[in-house]
C-alpha cells in the first residue's frame, strides 16, 4: 500500500528536468521485437509500467541490459508467444507487443489487457487492422489469439483515431508485404516519436505527424539507438502544481510543441508562460479567470491533463464546464475533490465547476494515475493536510513526483506499508 501525505505549499519555486515519455517508452519497448538484433533506448523513465513492460519482454525472451540510470539495451530473443495472466494484467500497454510478435514471427496469444479502470478501451481497432492484413484473430476466455502466416499490406481506416491501434497496426506493417495506409490515425507525440524510431530501424513510413500514415513493408529491420521524448503530461501536471501554489517554475527538456493545448488554456486563464529553447517557465498570476475545456484526441487538450486542470479550475473565480470526449469514467475523482471542498457537479460527460477561494485537507483516494496526480496538485493548495490513498498508481506515470516537487519546496511524503 503506498499513500501520500501532503501539506499546503508555499509558492513552488525552482528548476525541474522533465524525464521520458512513459506513453513513448511501452512502444518503444515492444517495437525492438521486429528485430533480431540489439536496440538501445535512452530517456527511459523509472516507472512501475516501465519496469511492467520489462518484465514482459523478459516473459517473452530477451536479454535486458542497464547501462545507466536512464539508458537500456534490448537484445530480442523471443522464445514465448503465450503470455500469462499475471503480468500482462497489471498493464495495458502490454498489447502492443502483439503487433511486433505477429509481423515477426506469425503469432502471438495475449490475455486481455489491464490498466486504469477510466473508461472502455477496446481492442476492436487494433484487432480489426491485423485482420485486413490477412491475420485470424480468435478471442474466448479472456485470451486473443491472433496467427498470419505473412501479413499483407492493407487500407485501414480507424473509426476512432486509437493511439494503441495506430501503434499496434504501424509496428505489424513495417514487416508486411505491400503498403498499408492507416487513415484517421491519432497523431500523438508519442507515435510520431514511435514512428521516427522504426525508421531509424530501417523502415519507411510516409505520413508522420499526420493522420494518414503509409508504411511499406520491409524485409527486416535492424537494431537501432533512440532517444524517448519528454513526457508532456508529467510537464503539463507540474505546471498546473506552479499556478495552484502561485509559483514560478521552470520545466527543463519540455518540448512546447507537444503541449500547445495546454499553454493555450494556461494563457486564457491568465498564467505566464514563457517558452525559451527547451525550457518552459510557468508563473503564477494573481487575477485567474474561468475557462471551458473540451478533451480531444492530439491536438486537442488531451485527456490525461483532464483531471489536474479540474483541480485548478477548482479554485479559478467564476464557472468552468469541462467535456470529456475521449473515456467516459474520467471523472471518477471528482467526489475525491469534493471531499476537500470542490464545487463540482457532474452531468454525463460534463463537469461544472464552480470556482471555491479554498480547499480544504482531507484523506481521499486516487482512483487511477491521473485522478491521483490532480488529488496530489490540489492537496497543494489546501488548507491542512491531505492524506492519498491507493496513490501506488502514480508511480505508473510520474518518475520520482514526490521528490522533484519536494526540489521546489512542497511539503509531500511517500509512505510505502
Amino acid at each position: 500500500m503506498c499513500e501520500y501525505i501532503i501539506k499546503k505549499s508555499m509558492p513552488l519555486s525552482g528548476k525541474i528536468q522533465i524525464s521520458g515519455a512513459k506513453n513513448a517508452a511501452l512502444p518503444a519497448i515492444a517495437a525492438s521485437y521486429l528485430t533480431e538484433d540489439s536496440v538501445k533506448l535512452n530517456n527511459i523513465p523509472k516507472l512501475s509500467d516501465v519496469n511492467n513492460m520489462f518484465e514482459i519482454a523478459d516473459e517473452i525472451g530477451a536479454d535486458i541490459l542497464t547501462e545507466s540510470a536512464a539508458e537500456y539495451k534490448i537484445l530480442p530473443r523471443a522464445e514465448k508467444f503465450s503470455l500469462s495472466y499475471d503480468t500482462v494484467s497489471k498493464l495495458r500497454g502490454s498489447f502492443l507487443f502483439m503487433g511486433p510478435l505477429l509481423a515477426k514471427y506469425g503469432k502471438v496469444k495475449i490475455p486481455m489487457p489491464g490498466g486504469c479502470r477510466i473508461g472502455s478501451r477496446p481492442v476492436d481497432l487494433h484487432l480489426k487492422g491485423f485482420s485486413l492484413m490477412g491475420a485470424d484473430c480468435v478471442s474466448g476466455h479472456g485470451f486473443i489469439s491472433v496467427k498470419a502466416p505473412k501479413l499483407h499490406g492493407a487500407q485501414i481506416y480507424l473509426d476512432f483515431p486509437s493511439v494503441g491501434a495506430t501503434e499496434n497496426i504501424m509496428m505489424a506493417a513495417c514487416l508486411a508485404d505491400g503498403e498499408t495506409v492507416i487513415e484517421n490515425a491519432a497523431a500523438e507525440p508519442e507515435i510520431s516519436d514511435l514512428a521516427l524510431m522504426l525508421v531509424s530501424m530501417g523502415a519507411k513510413i510516409d505520413g508522420i505527424g499526420t493522420d494518414t500514415l503509409k508504411i511499406t513493408g520491409a524485409k527486416n529491420l535492424h537494431g537501432c539507438t533512440h532517444s524517448i521524448i519528454p513526457d508532456r503530461i508529467e510537464a503539463g501536471t507540474f505546471m498546473i502544481a506552479a499556478v495552484l501554489t502561485g509559483g514560478t517554475v521552470t520545466l527543463c527538456g519540455a518540448q512546447s510543441e507537444h503541449i500547445k493545448p495546454l499553454t493555450a488554456k494556461m494563457r486564457e486563464i491568465g498564467v505566464d508562460v514563457d517558452e525559451v529553447e527547451n525550457c518552459i517557465t510557468v508563473k503564477s498570476n494573481s487575477k485567474l479567470k474561468s475557462c471551458d475545456i473540451k478533451t480531444m484526441p492530439f491536438p486537442g487538450f488531451p485527456t490525461d491533463m483532464q483531471a489536474q486542470f479540474c483541480a485548478l479550475l477548482s479554485i479559478v473565480p467564476g464557472t468552468s464546464i469541462i467535456t470529456e470526449t475521449v473515456f467516459e469514467n474520467r471523472f471518477m475523482y471528482v467526489s475525491e475533490l469534493q471531499k476537500m471542498g470542490a464545487k463540482i457537479k457532474i452531468d454525463g460527460r460534463t463537469a461544472v465547476i464552480e470556482g471555491t477561494k479554498k480547499l480544504s485537507g482531507a484523506r481521499v483516494s486516487a482512483t487511477d494515475l491521473r485522478a491521483g496526480a490532480a488529488l496530489v496538485v490540489a492537496g497543494l493548495a489546501a488548507n491542512g493536510t491531505t492524506k492519498i490513498g491507493n496513490a501506488g498508481c502514480i508511480d505508473r506515470g510520474y518518475e520520482d513526483f514526490d521528490k522533484k516537487l519536494s526540489s521546489l519546496g512542497a511539503y509531500v511524503e511517500k509512505l510505502i506499508r
